[in-house]
């Protein structure tokens, strides 16, 4: 449930990349207007492998440890006090087999008791799960943006009318060498820095 190590939804890279020129395509689509549909307009296109994009930028790479981290704890977290629930309820049960309750108010009680560390112990999976797709989403959308920024400075020289991104089987037919996936990692990871406090996160996981 919380461990994703894929964690940028292939729809959101997809948008950032498939936007890479928007007013370069719009400019070609004004001149062959012009044109009354007669001229010849050729269109500029390519391409990045999604999967390498994700394995290869080192922004992917440092938040999937994070947040890999992060779902561990949080499911380490959770087992230890469903552990403890049921040991507590197991207990419960023993000593009502065993007739060790006196009176009708005790054994009510510890009931009680059970149920009410039940709903602890829900409402704490539900808060630590939305923690958790909080962060999720706002590294999405830190990811997206990084991408965006950089596509459009990539392509204030490149000039492409349209970067499509490779995702499996989406792109039947691609020439290998309208693949520019290497020159955007590139560019990407020459611009990445870690932030501290990404850093730091890092580094505890590995002394643990």
């Amino acid at each position: 449930m919380y461990m994703k190590k894929t964690f940028v939804s292939i729809a959101l890279v997809a948008a950032s990349l498939m936007a890479a020129s928007c007013s370069n395509s719009n400019e070609s689509d004004a001149n062959a207007a012009k044109d009354g549909g007669e001229g010849n307009t050729t269109l500029k296109i390519a391409y990045v492998e999604l999967d390498s994009l994700m394995s290869q930028y080192q922004l992917y790479k440092d938040y999937s440890e994070v947040l890999t981290r992060k779902g561990n704890n949080i499911q380490n977290t959770i087992a230890k006090k469903q552990k403890a629930l049921e040991s507590h309820a197991a207990a419960v049960q023993k000593k009502y087999e065993s007739n060790g309750f006196t009176t009708r108010d005790e054994l009510e009680r510890a009931q009680n008791s059970i149920q009410s560390e039940q709903m602890d112990l829900a409402q704490l999976a539900e808060r630590l799960n939305n923690d958790f797709n909080a962060e999720q989403a706002r590294i999405n959308e830190e990811a997206r943006d990084s991408i965006q920024n950089f596509l459009k400075m990539y392509n204030k020289t490149k000039k492409y009318d349209y970067v499509f991104v490779k995702a499996g089987d989406n792109l039947l037919i691609a020439n290998p060498k309208l693949n520019i996936t290497d020159e955007v990692v590139k560019g990407l990871n020459k611009r990445y820095k870690i932030s501290p406090e990404v850093a730091e996160q890092i580094k505890e996981g590995k002394e643990e």
